[in-house]
């Protein structure tokens, strides 16, 4: 049996818990096998970034061009990608690919605060990624940031500014509530044909780096299994709960530590 290809399109986290090293955590704890594109390295810890080293463009292109050549991609989840000429390079790639699935994680702020994208990529993000993309994970100020907007509060404020998002040309988003207040974390999953209330317990711990990163690219592992798109959410928003609910156990690092993607093997 071939095993179910994902393709992640990130940064590089030097301390494991986000980016590639959270993506193929994830794809590797749900049975699938992944590949990888860097798209920058960072220098950082579980207390935030100390530095950031662009992959030029050209060779961004010349990684997507070899994993596609051989590999049979099912599915691509995008995360950190920082400035515009690396934006450009992905969307030439996803253009000439065509890969069924892609998962575009919009990645801003790092979870110790520090700012991962150059404020110009934005607009690049809104025109040639999310117009590609088979769905968008902003979380709330994300979201915000994308559309030039407060921060949504309340349910019909999400669900108004997921709408809004869809006119971006994704064909769905999910609104991550981890950013909200109350007793649950609150995802929404728009789409045309109605929005999708996914409902979590708010955990109450520090380690939950690499959140964001791991559960988009689970989404894309289900994809990639073939899941259809409510099914492959649904599987990632209770996977990656268990792991914030495990994480604990780890003890990784002073700062945010990681949350736990082998929760269920040990």
């Amino acid at each position: 049996m071939t095993i179910p290809i994902a393709l992640t399109i990130a940064g590089s986290d030097s301390s494991g818990g986000a980016g590639i090293q959270a993506d193929l955590k994830s794809f590797a704890a749900l049975g699938v096998y992944g590949a990888s594109v860097i798209t920058a390295l960072t220098a950082q810890n579980t207390r935030g970034v100390t530095g950031i080293h662009q992959v030029p463009a050209d060779f961004v292109t010349a990684q997507i061009n070899a994993v596609f050549a051989d590999l049979e991609v099912r599915a691509v989840k995008i995360g950190m990608v920082a400035e515009l000429a690396v934006i450009d390079a992905i969307a030439a790639g996803l253009t000439r690919w065509l890969p069924k699935h892609i998962v575009l994680d919009p990645v801003m702020v790092a979870t110790s605060g520090d700012r991962l994208l150059a404020a110009e990529a934005v607009e690049g993000l809104r025109t040639k990624l999310i117009p590609r993309a088979s769905l968008i994970t902003p979380n709330l100020p994300e979201a915000a940031a994308l559309l030039n907007e407060p921060l949504a509060a309340g349910e019909a404020a999400i669900e108004s500014q997921g709408r809004r998002l869809l006119a971006m040309g994704c064909p769905a988003v999910l609104i991550k509530g981890g950013h909200g207040q109350g007793a649950e974390s609150i995802d929404y999953l728009v789409r045309d044909s109605g929005v999708i209330a996914l409902a979590a317990p708010r955990i109450a711990t520090r380690n939950t780096h690499g959140t964001g990163c791991s559960l988009s690219s689970a989404i894309a592992a289900g994809l990639a299994k073939g899941e259809d798109m409510e099914t492959a959410v649904r599987y990632a928003k209770a996977w990656v709960s268990a792991a914030i609910a495990a994480a604990d156990r780890l003890g990784v690092g002073h700062g945010h530590g990681p949350i736990h993607h082998f929760h269920r093997f040990y």
